[in-house]
């Protein structure tokens, strides 16, 4: 298989996360809905039903031609064109689209993986209402039909074909994933669909200039899915071609109980949908002023996240375990911008024991009442001497449910450290003289014991002694009585 390169674009379509469907007003999620409760006379295609374009619809999408580094293609006189096919989730037989002016032209994504990144250059993105969903019950001659997710905004993002490897693959639509979410254009929750990834493979004899047949594998909705269809179309090409065989240009399912994928029916050309202007929505105008409204709507991106943490000196894989929860993402940057010296305290606890605290209580933490300046006060408590770092999660598993102030709660629960020199003297003595064996250790050069009697001093001391200063003073004391 040495003889052979892989070649993978991928096409994206992210539902887009307006409170109303593309052309019509009703509700666009429907996620928990019983079938065919979210329709009217548009999403149905029934006759005389004219679309009405969601102005919202229009300002995510150019939110992700943004995201997707499109900003100098996006000045544009763009249109919605009639795609003809017919197939029984679709019931006006065409599907609004875009063909030849998209909303969102060439850009890239750049993409993060390990010491070997990447850029995989983006075709266009264009806007389309999405069909009905169809359901095989198994063992019947029949198929049921739920028309709720018709009409529901989709953009569609096509990739050009610089993906070489399922590891890309992976990594590609992680950060589309990513990015898509950063600039609030959808939920991008794969479970319910929001956002689902059709894998274009081919694959060609090593130094070949010409592409080779591709095949599709549609609707798949997570991304070991997508490294394990990659990998599974390689191998069976590459079978294929060695054999004597050709491949066919088709659309294929993926199988996730058996690990394969499995044909669906022969892929079809663009000249085969006749696509022509929809009749029934006028060109939209793109100015500058509507693409610095987007621009202005976003935060910040993933990369903004990964410099801020580079610049903290941030372990870079464990970076990208916070960038993919963008609600403690966004609680880290905050904190790194309003307690900077804070920022390694935060993300430790954020990506540590916050995640066993918010399952623990069954909340996320933009359920709980912790916030970012409650997080920042316990870190510079910390780094004050004022709470050890096991008081410090103490302390945050209290504010959790009822933030009354870090300080005034920690104090009020007696967490804070003896940081007096004095009181600390006088614990050590007790220690010193109530362990005379270790004592007699330590002097004879066992000096392991030293964490044995510093944990007698915070014992003692309830917890609250300030352990760095304890093995200080038991250090000085000892060394000094040893003379």
């Amino acid at each position: 298989m040495r003889d052979y390169e892989l070649v993978v674009g991928i096409e994206t379509h992210v539902q887009l996360s307006t409170k109303t469907k593309l052309f019509c007003g009703c509700d666009n999620d429907a996620r928990e809905a019983a079938p065919n409760t979210k329709i009217c006379p548009v999403c149905l295609g029934l006759p005389g039903a004219l679309p009405v374009l969601n102005a919202e619809a229009v300002r995510l999408a150019l939110r992700a031609g943004l995201a997707l580094n499109a900003e100098a293609t996006l000045v544009k006189k763009t249109k919605f064109d009639r795609k003809n096919y017919f197939y029984p989730d679709l019931p006006s037989g065409y599907q609004i689209t875009q063909f030849d002016q998209p909303i969102v032209g060439l850009g890239h994504v750049d993409v993060p993986m390990g010491d070997t990144p990447f850029r995989v250059g983006i075709t266009r993105a264009h806007m389309e209402a999405d069909a009905g969903k169809l359901t095989h019950p198994e063992g019947a001659d029949y198929s049921l039909v739920d028309y709720n997710r018709a009409s529901t905004p989709l953009l569609e993002i096509v990739s050009e074909p610089d993906i070489t490897s399922a590891a890309q693959a992976k990594a590609y639509a992680t950060e589309l994933h990513n990015l898509m979410r950063y600039a609030g254009v959808s939920d991008a929750n794969l479970y319910y669909g929001n956002m689902r990834f059709d894998v274009n493979v081919s694959v060609r004899k090593v130094g070949a200039k010409a592409l080779g047949t591709r095949t599709e594998t549609k609707n798949l909705n997570s991304f070991k899915a997508i490294e394990k269809t990659v990998d599974y179309e390689y191998a069976r090409q590459v079978e294929v071609l060695e054999g004597g065989g050709t491949i066919v240009q088709e659309t294929r399912g993926w199988d996730d109980t058996k690990q394969i994928t499995y044909s669906q029916r022969t892929k079809e050309d663009a000249m085969d949908y006749r696509y022509f202007p929809e009749p029934d929505l006028p060109p939209i105008v793109i100015n500058q002023h509507m693409v610095d409204a987007a621009m202005g709507e976003i935060e910040y991106l993933p990369q903004d996240i990964r410099q801020a943490a580079a610049a903290a000196d941030l372990p870079p894989r464990e970076v990208e375990v916070l960038i993919a929860e963008p609600t403690l993402a966004a609680l880290w940057y905050q904190i790194n911008i309003e307690n900077p010296k804070q920022s390694k305290f935060a993300f430790n606890w954020l990506i540590g024991d916050q995640i066993k605290l918010a399952e623990s209580r069954g909340q996320t933490i933009a359920e709980s009442d912790i916030s970012s300046l409650t997080i920042g006060m316990v870190g510079s408590l910390v780094a004050e001497g004022k709470l050890s770092s096991t008081n410090a999660k103490v302390l945050l598993a209290h504010l959790w449910d009822k933030d009354g102030g870090a300080m005034a709660v920690a104090e009020k629960l007696g967490l804070l450290q003896q940081s007096d020199a004095g009181a600390i003297e006088a614990i050590v003595d007790g220690v010193i003289a109530a362990h005379l064996e270790p004592v007699t250790q330590y002097r004879a050069g066992e000096i392991k014991v030293m964490g044995f009697l510093v944990g007698q001093v915070m014992k003692a001391s309830k917890g609250q002694a300030n352990p760095g200063l304890a093995g200080e003073v038991l250090k000085r004391k000892l060394e000094v009585s040893d003379e």
